[in-house]
């Protein structure tokens, strides 16, 4: 029998993958029919529909030529985390072309062996440094980050 950590690592590899081709259909079917997924830039996408269009019309808008390879997959079944190193060629203006790489955690709640909620940390002022933003566009980003950290909106 498959072990819950192994279950947990092909799902999310399911999922990552998933994200990279630029299915957000075959994303979305990898969480529960009311899963949310918290992303550290774009923000909280609940239902199957939202992250689908999450995937399609924010990800693949943005960005291009995805990778997404993740260690250290523990699970109990119930709750699971995940190292990852990520990185895209952007598509916003100013940064077009650049290969932006940043590594994260993800914390996955996980129901009927789907995802529940997604969450991820990871440092976005490296992202964003990586694309050449302003240092006052940097800080506006924290700052709007930080209060919403301040309010519990993780």
């Amino acid at each position: 029998m498959e072990s819950e950590s192994a279950q947990f690592r092909a799902l999310l590899e399911r999922m990552t993958q998933a994200i990279c081709r630029g299915d957000g259909g075959a994303a979305a079917a990898c969480f529960v029919p009311d899963g949310s997924y918290h992303d550290g830039f774009y923000g909280e996408f609940r239902g199957r529909e939202a992250i689908r269009e999450m995937v399609e019309k924010h990800f693949h808008a943005n960005a291009s030529d995805f990778t997404w390879a993740l260690s250290d997959a523990l699970s109990d079944g119930k709750l699971g985390y995940a190292r990852y190193d990520f990185s895209y060629v952007s598509k916003i203006a100013g940064s077009e072309g650049k290969r932006i790489y940043f590594s994260g955690i993800a914390q996955v709640r996980l129901q009927n062996g789907l995802i529940a909620r997604y969450g991820e940390v990871f440092d976005r002022g490296v992202a964003l440094a990586q694309m050449d933003f302003e240092p006052a566009r940097i800080a506006k980003s924290l700052k709007r980050w930080a209060g919403e950290e301040r309010q519990g909106q993780k």
